[in-house]
């Protein structure tokens, strides 16, 4: 008998998983993420910056109209969005964000499960866990940012790509250009899609039939670019900023110019002069390896299956079988590079699109591990299944003192007063919108500056010197707000 009763829990387990594994793979993953999804909001007390400045230009759009969104930023397509959802679903603006963006994760998750099982038989569950556990995807959970789109039209291009590769199609080709666009709209650097997908039709051009797909995949560009001869030559003038800049950043004379620069000041802050030569090459791998080394540990533990000697299979049948996925890789790598160089900053916001195109590869590689290391596999889901659980409960100390300074702002001060706010969430939470300012807090140290702002809303750490230099002015502190890690919202005043 106390034999039987060891034995329920296990025997429950797999009775569990049996019912589980009946549930088809992409669905099991759509409504699992939608859930992470709910757990991690859930949990959130205020909005990332990022997410403020979308809010308040959705704000902007249902106040004053649209134009009033290309004021404040210059590519507001993600606003639109949360203002549209905001009034065909009836939803507070955060809570239509946080829908989009869930659908979005979901969608994306749902996409590359389908694409990893017909890259590899067998890999559907493992995929499922893949995209439900890397951090590179699900640590964004709670974050309201144009990646989600970017994620899920960008991995929608390149499965309907992997189609039409297959099948051809004058339909399919037009389908991924409207993806790739839809991309565009939240990220432009979506147009890579379009080169890395046509990179794959060099091998077929020695036929017609290639040249005809070619002509297929080219069929928007080409319309585009005539439509703008066409509006240049009518006297016509149209400029995007955000588009120009892109351009900017690509320019080689421009990205010589920036690499030559970092390569200057790396050597003549950090080499001897007898290495001051070799400052281009340490610099050039010294970025690549940073890349790689911040791609490689957003896999998480999942990360591991990539050193099994049987991953080497799984990566050249990345290669020969997805090879959209593969060329964007490569040219979302080279996009990042060139960005590190003009930029001098990368973070794993940005980087997380290369663990996004390498689920496929993951979740093969899983598969090869779980079938010649049965236990140790069961070992890393469990590492996965911890790690899923980290990224969407949050057990920290929250920011509940920048609601409270927004709730005091709100009370003592008039949206006329001049605020200086070194976090802009403060001002959205009291009602103020989002008011960037272009000084730099060094900047803010003069007399000069300083009697621009009536009141300053600063989140210092101990011994900070602009709090010391306004005390020094003999500026009161009018209002001191910490939450329980003892983190501080300081309001000086006049």
């Amino acid at each position: 008998m106390a034999l039987i009763d060891k034995t329920t829990p296990s025997r429950k387990m797999s009775e569990l998983l049996a019912r589980v594994r009946q549930v088809p793979p992409t669905r099991l993953t759509f409504v699992v993420s939608l859930l992470l999804s709910l757990i991690a909001v859930s949990g959130s007390v205020i909005v990332s910056k990022d997410a403020a400045l979308y809010l308040h230009i959705a704000q902007q759009v249902l106040d004053q109209g649209p134009r009033a969104a290309f004021l404040a930023f210059d590519w507001p397509w993600f606003s639109f969005l949360i203002a549209g959802s905001h009034r065909l679903f009836a939803l507070p603006l955060e809570m239509a964000a946080y829908f989009c963006c869930a659908l979005f994760i979901a969608g994306t998750c749902a996409l590359l499960v389908s694409i990893s099982e017909r890259f590899a038989a067998g890999s559907a569950y493992w995929a499922c866990l893949v995209v439900l556990s890397i951090p590179a995807i699900n640590q964004f959970r709670t974050d309201i940012i144009r990646e989600h789109g970017f994620w899920f039209f960008a991995v929608l291009a390149l499965g309907l790509a992997l189609r039409w590769l297959q099948d051809g199609g004058w339909l399919r080709a037009i389908l991924i250009q409207l993806a790739i666009v839809a991309a565009a709209l939240f990220r432009l650097e979506a147009a890579l899609l379009l080169p890395a997908i046509t990179l794959c039709l060099i091998a077929d051009l020695r036929r017609r039939e290639g040249w005809k797909r070619l002509l297929q995949l080219s069929a928007l560009p080409l319309t585009g670019i005539l439509i703008a001869v066409i509006s240049i030559w009518s006297g016509d003038t149209w400029s995007q900023p955000r588009i120009a800049h892109y351009a900017s950043l690509a320019d080689p004379r421009q990205l010589a110019a920036g690499f030559e620069v970092m390569t200057t000041r790396f050597a003549a802050a950090a080499l001897e002069k007898y290495s001051a030569d070799d400052a281009g090459k340490i610099l050039f791998f010294g970025v690549t390896l940073t890349l790689l080394v911040k791609f490689l540990a957003l896999n998480g533990p999942l990360l591991l299956p990539l050193f099994h000697p049987e991953s080497g299979q799984a990566l050249r049948d990345y290669w020969k079988k997805l090879s959209p996925f593969f060329c964007t890789w490569l040219a979302y790598f080279a996009v990042l590079f060139v960005f590190f160089i003009r930029e001098r900053f990368i973070n794993s916001r940005y980087v997380s699109f290369l663990n996004v195109l390498a689920v496929p590869l993951l979740a093969a590689a899983c598969l090869h591990f779980g079938k010649r290391l049965p236990r140790l596999s069961k070992a890393l889901i469990a590492a996965a299944v911890v790690v899923m659980l980290i990224n969407v409960i949050y057990l920290g100390a929250k920011k509940t003192h920048y609601l409270e300074a927004a709730t005091w702002l709100s009370s003592h001060t008039s949206a006329a007063d001049p605020i200086y706010y070194q976090d802009l969430r403060i001002a959205y939470y009291a009602g103020r919108g989002y008011p960037f300012t272009p000084l730099t807090r060094e900047e803010l140290m003069t007399p000069e500056q300083a009697a621009k702002y009536r009141y300053f809303v600063l989140t210092p750490r101990p011994g900070d010197a602009l709090v010391q230099w306004l005390k020094e002015q003999h500026k009161p502190v009018l209002g001191e707000f910490s939450n329980r890690k003892g983190d501080k919202v300081v309001i000086i005043g006049h």
